[in-house]
């Protein structure tokens, strides 16, 4: 049968590739051999390869109650709410993705980590908005479907602030330390495989790591900085990465920094190097040493976020502690105001790049 009656199927295909992501939904449900054409992986790498898969930058913010005193370093105490916002890039347009995954107050966790596999976004963990308690809960957004889905709740004791971050080419998210309901610093890591929604059991790091930094990094799970029981807040300047291919933790990387920091803005870039910014300056990690490439805009010298993206450093943040939210790219060629930030009425949580292709690679 015809993919479009009365034409050839190579022009029906161009015709696919070229549906935007938020029509994805009607194209699959419309007949069964457009959801077939669409989840090929030709399909995919075709839309990928002639340049009509869509980039989106997805926000965790929590928006605070207006009249709160925004321009002091003062303790919030109404309760904020929490959502997630899509950034499209190529058009330039915001909208709001509401979290209806099943919950009776229908309200993003706050501080879950978000990560990307595929077209799938990731929310783990976090702490319940009105109880704060801590979640071992996994829920998933597909951008294909449009739809959420509960994913296999974390296994063991619930975890906060822990390391988090994925490998597409494997379909798994790697969570690693983080602390218990009692502060205490954890060692214990584990995988998530997406596509058979289980979690495999890891071996422990060689070290408790609470508020450490999770990134991917040359096909390794890097565990960076953090700190242990002992040491509450207290970062140390290690580290320690997870070869997935052997299944085990490397050595400890004892001065993996000069100094113990805390390792929030540390990124992988596309070039191999890894990223972070400190005291109003971009530093990379050249052959084993930390050097100054850049220095920070005054506009973003508080920073929220830092993401690499397209062979840019993004970076979010504002002049001054809680104020109004821009974010721009290290090459300063733009720079993107976050919607909603008027009076600083938002805080950036969490962000991560979702690129739409379709098909399943």
């Amino acid at each position: 049968m015809e993919l479009i009656p009365g034409l050839p199927d190579d022009i029906a295909r161009e015709c696919l590739i070229r549906v935007d992501f938020e029509d994805f939904p009607v194209v699959e449900s419309t007949c069964r051999n457009w959801r077939a054409e669409i989840h090929q992986p030709e399909f995919s790498r075709r839309r990928k390869a002639v340049g009509y898969s869509q980039n989106l930058i997805v926000l965790t913010q929590a928006r605070v109650q207006p009249g709160s005193d925004l321009g002091t370093r003062t303790k919030y105490l109404a309760a904020p709410t929490y959502r997630l916002s899509v950034f499209e890039p190529a058009t330039g347009n915001w909208s709001e993705l509401n979290p209806d995954f099943g919950q009776s107050d229908k309200q993003l966790p706050m501080f879950c980590q978000l990560v990307r596999v595929g077209s799938d976004l990731i929310v783990l963990g976090g702490w319940n908005p009105m109880t704060w308690t801590a979640s071992n809960s996994v829920f998933i957004y597909n951008f294909v479907r449009a739809t959420w889905r509960c994913g296999a709740d974390m296994p063991g004791v619930p975890r906060s602030f822990f390391a988090c971050a994925a490998s597409d080419c494997d379909r798994m998210v790697f969570v690693a330390g983080g602390h218990d309901d009692q502060k205490n610093a954890l060692r214990s890591a584990m995988a998530y495989d997406v596509v058979r929604d289980e979690w495999v059991p890891m071996p422990d790091m060689g070290r408790e790591r609470d508020e450490s930094k999770g990134t991917f990094h040359r096909g390794m799970f890097h565990v960076i900085g953090g700190y242990s029981t002992d040491m509450q807040g207290q970062f140390e300047s290690s580290a320690e990465a997870f070869d997935v291919s052997a299944w085990q933790w490397g050595q400890v990387h004892e001065e993996f920094f000069k100094a113990g920091t805390c390792p929030r803005t540390c990124v992988s870039g596309e070039d191999g190097l890894l990223y972070m910014c400190r005291a109003g300056e971009v530093v990379a990690l050249k052959d084993g040493t930390w050097k100054v490439i850049a220095t920070l805009p005054n506009e973003v010298k508080e920073i929220t976020y830092v993401l690499t993206w397209q062979g840019n450093l993004l970076v979010i943040g504002s002049p001054r502690f809680v104020e109004k939210v821009a974010s721009l790219s290290a090459s300063l060629q733009a720079t993107v105001s976050v919607p909603g930030f008027v009076g600083s009425s938002f805080l950036v949580l969490g962000l991560v790049v979702v690129e739409v292709v379709m098909g399943f690679v």
